[in-house]
Parts: structure tokens; C-alpha cells; sequence
């Protein structure tokens, strides 16, 4: 069992984990953190997770939360957009490419993130994606805060609309699940419940903001002491019709009033003309994307001169053109989601081989075949449903030859590279360490 090769580097005083040898554990991580990820039975997992994730806090690398970043933001502008990067597939070894990056160009302002429904057809609950990515923290010496984030935990309309309780509770314990497994970052998705049939746009806004207090106070209740998770709303839910100020002070004013738990929310997600993963057209290409960057540098100063967040965050960009990405810190905002894009450079990739390709091809086309909508292409229906190709064969993907993944990370390297002097987090080590002080939240590590 390669978790037990671990043991020889670290020790347990008082059932915290210690470690006499950072090196050590080092070099046997990427054994330890596959042994753990794979073990098929769930008890045994969660235990090795739990040990490894103590092993990388007790190495330097301590999930956090960005709030205090966020503060500051609010207070004055430092023109710097933050990614929030979501790892769909070979986890690992991308979370180890964007640290050895981070290092490069000293980058501390950047999120890994998790939505709701990418932890179903990934295949990857919160404790494993917290803990890789944590893992992989370790394995580049990386040291200092790691922000690990929920993205997107949306209420479905349709299951909503059906039974709200259980819709609700669905939520409120995916939050719980993830503040347990660390993420003291959480986006709350309420925007799906726009009613845009009542009057008055505050009470068109009313089942959103009133949901996502509720959800906020609830995240209050359950975090750690000593840290202050970073909650994000939504006024406009991605793919619709673009956000406006009037309807961000109404959300933004109904939720002041109806919230009662402490510190608010940091930021607020708008839309502002994208799609989460680009419009493909009949060839399976993407149709070019044109966001209102004016719209959402309105929209981020308001949030920031009139209610104090960091500004106003950007989803669905990682298909927009490289030459897009500079306009971000431009225009204020303060964060921007990103996640087909890189799952597009592996799919894509010359060093893919492909009949593994095929292969995955062949299971979404078997599996998921009921997905396809009318009038769709084949390149259409490939394009938008291979994202669930990961999860399912997760396994396949992790084995696959260094001499594969090896050409693959290089490429994803060099858009994380430019990405983060685009959006301006190069040097920003600095002041994350002056606006984020780490606070080690101790788990009980048991069964290993």
C-alpha cells in the first residue's frame, strides 16, 4: 500500500501528523495519492484521503479561504484578475502543473474549483478534489494558502420547482460536505430561480437572493473558527440574457436585508454574453464569443464602490480567443471561471493517442447517447458531452503512459503561463501573504 510508504517520513503526536521528511514525502506522493484515489473500498479512502490531506497541510500547503483577498479588493483595486481554475480530468497531474507554474511566475491569487455537477460526472466527491489538488501542492513544493472552491452549487430549477425542500437540503448538505472537506470557498447558484413573471425586478430577484441568504447563513453556521469562507451569489444565470445594475442592487440590497450571519458575500457572479463551454457549431468548432466587457465593468464597480465585494466574476470564458483575456484586470473584475478550455487542450492534443481517444469517443456515444439533442450533429453532440468521458474512466486516464501525459501537461503549461500574466496574478504571493493568513483546521486521521 503506497500511503504506508508516507508513514516512514511523517508522525503522529496527538493524532496530528508531523513530518520528519518533506523530501521523502515528496518523492513517494504520486504513489500515496493514486493508492488513495483508487481504492475501491470507500471507508478505506476516505481514511487515506484524510491522512494525505494532513500530510500536505502539515507540509505548508493549508486549504483557505480568499476573503481576506477579497477585503481588500473591495477597499482598493489591485488589477489583478483571479482565475478559479475547474480540473475536470487527470486531476493530479494538472493541479502539479498550475503549482510548478505558480512557483515559476509567483502566483498566489488563483482558485481550484469543483461545480456541483462536475463532482457527479467526474466522478470526484469534495474530499478527493481537495486532497489531490492538495497532494499536488506537496509533490512541487508548493507552500502557503491553497483556495479550493465550490463552483456553481445550483439549485436546479426543475427540481425546485418539483420539491423545494429536497432541492434545498440537496444543497445545504453538498455545502456541508465541502466545508468538511475544506473548501472554504463557496459559490451559491441561486440565480436559476428568477422569476421573471412578478412586477418589480427586486421581486423578480426575491427567490434568489432569499435562497442564497439562506444557504449563506447555513455556511456560517458550519465553518471553522478562525475562518470566514468566501461566499460568491449570482444575479444572472450563465447562457441567459445579460445582467444589469438595476438588478444587481436589487439582489444585492434584498440580500443585505434578508441575511443575518455575519460577514456577506465577497463577490457576485454577472453575465455578460457567454455560455459555459462556447457554442458549437455543426462542424464541432466554436463559435466566437463576445462578451460585454462594458457591461461588466459597470457592473464590478458598483459591487465595489456601493457594497464593498471585490467585484463582479466572469464564467464561461476559458473558449474565449488568448487576445480576449488582458480586458479582465481592465475592466475590474475580480474573478473569471475557467474550465473547457483546458479540457478541450487534452482532448485535442496531438500526443493523445488515438485509439484512447476512440475509445472514450465510443463509451459517450454508448452511454449517453440520450443526451443528444434534436437537430445535433455528431462533432456537437462529441463536443458537449465529452466532459463526461472523464469521470467514468478515470482510471484509463491516470494510466495512461507518462510519455502521453507528460507532452499533454506541457501544452496545458504554456496556457497557464499565459493566462496568469494576462489576467495579472504574476507576483501576487505578496499580497495574498498580507491579506490571507492560513489557519490549520486539524482532522482526525483514523484507519491508516
Amino acid at each position: 500500500m503506497a500511503v504506508e510508504k508516507i508513514k516512514e517520513f511523517v508522525e503522529l503526536k496527538d493524532g496530528a501528523v508531523v513530518v520528519k521528511d518533506r523530501d521523502g514525502v515528496r518523492k513517494v506522493m504520486d504513489a500515496a495519492i493514486y493508492d488513495a484515489v483508487f481504492d475501491p473500498d470507500e471507508e478505506n479512502k476516505k481514511a487515506k484521503l484524510t491522512f494525505l490531506k494532513e500530510v500536505a497541510k502539515a507540509c505548508g500547503a493549508v486549504p483557505s479561504s480568499i476573503q481576506g483577498l477579497y477585503e481588500e479588493m473591495g477597499r482598493n483595486y489591485p488589477g489583478f484578475t483571479v482565475p478559479a481554475i475547474n480540473i475536470r480530468g487527470l486531476t493530479y497531474d494538472v493541479a502539479r502543473v498550475i503549482f510548478r507554474k505558480a512557483l515559476q511566475l509567483n502566483v498566489g491569487a488563483l482558485i481550484f474549483e469543483i461545480a456541483r455537477s462536475e463532482i457527479g460526472y467526474t466522478k470526484q466527491r469534495p474530499l478527493e478534489y481537495s486532497t489531490v489538488v492538495l497532494a499536488a501542492a506537496v509533490r512541487e513544493g508548493f507552500e502557503g494558502p491553497v483556495f479550493v472552491q465550490g463552483d456553481h452549487f445550483q439549485l436546479v430549477r426543475r427540481y425546485f420547482l418539483d420539491n423545494p425542500d429536497a432541492e434545498t437540503d440537496y444543497v445545504r448538505g453538498l455545502i456541508t460536505e465541502a466545508v468538511e472537506a475544506e473548501f472554504y470557498n463557496i459559490d451559491i447558484d441561486s440565480s436559476t430561480l428568477v422569476d421573471l413573471d412578478r412586477p418589480s425586478v427586486k421581486e423578480q430577484q426575491r427567490p434568489n437572493f432569499e435562497k442564497t441568504a439562506e444557504l449563506a447563513e447555513h455556511i456560517r453556521g458550519i465553518q471553522p473558527q478562525g475562518i470566514d469562507v468566501s461566499i460568491g451569489g449570482e444575479i444572472g444565470e450563465i447562457g441567459k440574457k445579460n445582467s444589469n445594475p438595476e438588478e444587481l442592487r436589487a439582489y444585492l440590497d434584498g440580500f443585505r436585508e434578508t441575511f443575518k450571519g455575519g460577514k456577506g458575500l465577497s463577490k457576485l457572479s454577472v453575465q455578460t454574453g457567454t455560455s459555459h463551454g462556447g457554442v458549437v457549431l455543426p462542424d464541432g468548432s466554436l463559435a466566437e464569443v463576445k462578451i460585454d466587457f462594458e457591461t461588466l465593468k459597470n457592473l464590478s464597480e458598483i459591487a465595489r464602490k456601493e457594497y464593498g465585494l471585490s467585484g463582479c466574476v466572469q464564467h464561461g470564458a476559458s473558449t474565449l480567443p488568448d487576445t480576449a483575456f488582458h480586458m479582465f484586470p481592465e475592466t475590474g473584475t475580480s474573478e473569471v471561471h475557467l474550465a473547457t478550455g483546458f479540457q478541450n487542450i487534452i482532448y485535442d492534443s496531438r500526443h493523445l493517442p488515438n485509439d484512447f481517444r476512440e475509445e472514450v469517443y465510443s463509451f459517450i456515444k454508448k452511454e449517453y447517447s440520450k443526451d443528444k439533442k434534436e437537430g445535433q450533429t455528431e462533432e456537437q453532440f462529441i463536443y458537449s458531452t465529452r466532459k463526461k468521458g472523464f469521470g467514468p474512466l478515470k482510471k484509463k486516464w491516470w494510466d495512461l503512459p507518462i510519455e502521453v501525459r507528460g507532452p499533454i501537461m506541457e501544452e496545458l503549461a504554456e496556457k497557464f503561463e499565459l493566462l496568469f500574466n494576462k489576467l495579472k496574478v504574476v507576483n501576487t504571493r505578496e499580497i495574498v501573504g498580507r491579506t490571507v493568513k492560513p489557519v490549520t483546521i486539524s482532522k482526525e486521521v483514523s484507519g491508516i
